[in-house]
């Protein structure tokens, strides 16, 4: 009896020790993708906005207005935002890992050719090819996702998504190299950079053929999700936190070179204090959806970041008062500390509004996650692409650069105007159930 006894226990001290190596074996695993996801995420966002750095010079020497400025830092931003719902239905269908990486190494060649490019439409044409780098954030938040649990998805996403702080990457190196070399050092550095992180990638992921959808999923079922006013409502929240995010990021050197007088690099650096943050703080904004709900956290962002684009969107004021005693002259309008704080609290807020969007997504569809992400994404990326060539068009109309921040401000009127519209019909279709119910 006792050896049958000792027989059962070494039968059970060795199924736990087997449960305890495959649960050490699956958290490697999870450490390794997220790590690489976001390493990989990071360099292919500074590669996307590459433009808002190199653009500056470019358009010196071509003498390109405004508008020709915004398309040509924006051109990338297209094609990276259309490429998003494809990318996210082949990472549904193929694995996230054969998906980001085959994306990665299709970007290398056109991003070298940058440094060869003379001509304005070489640099749209190339810059298109570029552009594919942006796909990659529906490819990896569904890769990223599908290793986590439910409880735990909304800060994976969130660390992922800091992968957007290469916007900052770009807006500490490339300036810098600009200077020293030119120019054309910036996209052959990147082209470097990219080969050895898709390599990288490449060694330190795995694949879970678990994570795939169903082979007898068809593209017609994966894109019933468009019939869905839910998706469409967190396009527009996400037009305004990831796209405002990637306009303004394409946009701001610029904007406080020709608003307050900086060199290049210094408009960059100041910059950066509105790009970082928003970046990094994502994670913090996944853990905060975790813990309060998503709607309490994007419902809380749009409510801050309206208030504070409300006031950068105010122009620069001379006004002048008839008294008793003459006129008295006043200048009104933000100067660059004031400016920069409230940009500052823009980038935190969106920051958070980028994570708890996602944490939306992954509650509502867990099945159809790389889908839903790559439609949201998509429209967030055209939010991006559109918004620089809009902020362009109406300086050129209208000569006040602060009409930026109008157009920003008046989008997040109608986010807030949708979720209230939302809330409200919710309230009225639980009113009804309960009535159904009583009946």
């Amino acid at each position: 009896m006792e050896t049958q006894d000792s027989k059962m226990a070494a039968v059970a001290t060795w199924g736990t020790q087997v449960r305890e190596r495959a649960m050490s074996t699956h958290r490697h695993k999870q450490i390794s993708v997220l790590t690489m996801n976001t390493f990989a995420f990071t360099v292919c966002f500074a590669v996307w906005v590459m433009f808002s750095i190199i653009g500056i010079p470019i358009k010196t020497a071509l003498g390109l207005n405004e508008t020709q400025f915004g398309i040509l830092a924006a051109t990338p931003i297209l094609s990276g935002s259309l490429i998003r719902l494809p990318l996210g239905m082949w990472t549904d269908k193929f694995g996230g890992r054969i998906v980001f990486f085959i994306l990665m190494l299709c970007t290398i060649v056109p991003i070298y050719l940058v440094s060869a490019a003379t001509e304005y439409w070489q640099f749209l044409l190339l810059g298109l090819f570029i552009g594919l780098a942006g796909g990659s954030f529906s490819v990896g938040i569904s890769y990223t996702a599908r290793w986590f649990s439910k409880q735990r998805q909304g800060v994976a996403m969130g660390i992922f998504g800091a992968g957007n702080a290469g916007a900052a990457v770009t807006k500490f190196l490339a300036p810098s190299l600009v200077v020293a070399y030119g120019w054309q050092a910036v996209p052959k550095v990147y082209a470097a950079a990219m080969t050895v992180t898709a390599l990288l990638f490449w060694i330190f992921t795995f694949t879970e053929h678990s994570h795939k959808v169903d082979s007898s999923v068809t593209i017609r079922d994966q894109l019933a999700a468009l019939k869905d006013p839910k998706v469409w409502r967190y396009c527009q929240y996400y037009a305004i936190v990831f796209g405002g995010y990637v306009g303004l990021s394409l946009w701001m050197t610029k904007y406080y070179i020709n608003e307050y007088g900086f060199d290049i690099r210094t408009a960059a650096l100041v910059a950066a204090i509105f790009v970082l943050p928003s970046g990094v703080i994502r994670a913090l904004g996944g853990w905060l959806s975790d813990r309060f709900g998503a709607h309490t956290v994007t419902c809380w962002v749009m409510w801050i970041s309206g208030g504070c684009l409300f006031f950068l969107s105010l122009p620069k004021t001379d006004l002048v008062l008839k008294t008793t005693k003459g006129a008295v002259a006043y200048s009104l309008g933000l100067n660059v500390w004031l400016f920069t704080a409230l940009l500052f609290v823009v980038g935190i807020a969106w920051g958070f509004g980028k994570a708890s969007v996602f944490k939306h997504i992954s509650d509502e569809y867990p099945h159809n996650i790389g889908v839903i992400s790559g439609i949201v994404g998509l429209m967030g990326g055209l939010g991006g692409f559109v918004l620089p060539i809009m902020f362009g068009a109406l300086v050129d109309l209208t000569g006040v650069r602060s009409t930026a921040f109008m157009l920003l401000y008046g989008s997040t009127c109608v986010s807030l105007l949708l979720m209230y519209m939302a809330l409200k019909k919710e309230k009225v279709h639980r009113k009804l159930k309960v009535a159904d119910t009583l009946e």
